[in-house]
């Protein structure tokens, strides 16, 4: 990849160059509108390359001067070796002048490649919205409740788990204050979700909970997540959306040895999101809100064996899920549904119901080297030859979901009965 290029974008330069209608026929794919930026992109790069050429046949030429003008001075001939000095001069001018030009195109490229979105991998069904999602298999008994059943806000209310109205008061509107038991849930869950991860070899972290702008550029948080992120203007910082950001800048900048891989990550955190826009019933209660708590498992992988790791993530996912006791589905998610970063997404519902409906509870994904390449993780194979790692991440799990359907999914006249696995952790095996 040429030295110039900047080190935040996400699809490789040399894809416009060698391959234009791939990635057209990747971002219609994704219903992405704005395909001008191709053009925009591959003409800028050719701009760039130009005065880059330009550049450095200049440089070049003025080295070549300099050593001539040293021999005409060992010689005597003054008059020469003042001719050269002149032509030097207006030279190191028009190099200074490329310089600025190569240095503006760089900074058109970089803002036109950070609006494209990643490329769809093939196996991405067609299709624009969630109802166009392929179910690729399903799991778990659909609880048999009577018609008196209550949906988990009224049972947090119920049994005192949750205050809404009370986070409004501190914090606003989609910020829940957990209380007693709900209090107690909610550190037994993340608890077991940790347990389960390290427990399969995963590495837990403790990140922080706020990043710098490049950190969220690392990832693509930014610019496509700009306005749903909280943003600390004095210090430039961002509240995270999910540990994925600072668990996967970790490796930002680092080459690492190929038998380093793969890289298994866990973190607990909670995640913040503006969700600007959000109302109605399908937000009540736990459903949507600003501040949630979330595990996460994150993989830096070779490129050969990425789409095994997938596959082993969703399968983790899915025995986590089947531990609960909670019946799933999971979902191969369409182009038009997928997220500006991902190449392939695979999500977990859980069946909510009192709600009667489905409840997103994760997504495992595989970004490949969108945010490897603007991060510039890389690792050395067995030839010592650099390469861009492919980044993965899930959920493992995000609780706001889980706890709704675990409450709805297991209410009782006596109490809400939990699953065995969080009796150890929750000190018991009811709620009531």
């Amino acid at each position: 990849m040429p030295q110039v290029i900047p080190t935040i974008f996400m699809l490789p330069i040399h894809l416009f160059r060698q391959n234009k209608e791939l990635i057209l026929q990747g971002l219609a794919k994704k219903h992405f509108k704005d395909v001008v930026l191709v053009d925009t992109i591959i003409e800028a790069d050719e701009t760039r390359r130009r005065i880059q050429l330009a550049h450095d046949e200049l440089a070049a030429s003025v080295n070549s001067a300099s050593k001539l003008i040293g021999q005409h001075m060992a010689r005597g001939e003054k008059e020469q070796a003042e001719q050269l000095k002149a032509q030097v001069a207006q030279h190191k001018e028009t190099i200074k002048d490329l310089v600025q030009q190569l240095a503006d195109m760089e900074q058109q490229l970089h803002d036109a490649l950070v609006r494209l979105p990643n490329l769809p991998h093939t196996s991405v069904p067609e299709g624009k919205t969630p109802e166009e999602n392929v179910v690729v298999r399903s799991g778990g008994d659909m609880p048999d409740l009577t018609a008196q059943k209550l949906p988990h806000w009224d049972l947090m209310a119920k049994y005192n788990l949750m205050d809404l109205a009370l986070g409004n008061k501190i914090a606003g509107s989609g910020f829940p204050v957990f209380i007693g038991q709900g209090a107690k849930l909610q550190r037994a869950l993340i608890q077991y979700f940790l347990d389960y991860n390290t427990a399969a070899g995963y590495v837990e972290h403790c990140p922080p909970f706020m990043v710098n702008e490049e950190t969220a550029y690392g990832t693509g948080q930014l610019p496509d997540k700009e306005g749903q992120m909280y943003h600390v203007t004095a210090d430039g910082l961002y509240l995270i959306p999910t540990s994925e950001v600072p668990l996967t800048n970790i490796y930002r900048d680092v080459i690492l040895q190929e038998s380093e891989l793969p890289v298994k990550m866990t973190a607990y955190s909670p995640c913040f999101r503006r969700e600007a826009g959000s109302y109605g019933k399908d937000v009540r209660g736990l459903n949507r809100v600003h501040q949630f708590d979330k595990v996460e498992i994150v993989h830096i992988a070779d490129p050969a064996t990425s789409y095994e790791t997938l596959e082993g993530m969703v399968s983790h996912v899915e025995a986590l899920v089947k531990s609960l006791g909670l019946p799933y589905r999971i979902l191969r998610l369409c182009g038009g549904d997928m997220s500006f970063t991902s190449a392939l997404t695979y999500d977990f519902e859980v069946y909510s119901a009192a709600q009667e409906r489905w409840l997103e509870v994760s997504s495992v994904s595989n970004f490949e080297v969108f945010q490897s390449n603007r991060m510039k993780i890389r690792y050395k194979d067995a030839h010592n030859k650099t390469n861009l790692v492919h980044t993965l991440n899930g959920s493992s799990l995000a609780l706001p979901r889980i706890v709704a359907c675990l409450l709805e999914n297991n209410q009782a006249p006596d109490g809400i009965k939990l699953p065995a696995v969080l009796h150890s952790y929750f000190g018991k095996d009811m709620i009531n």
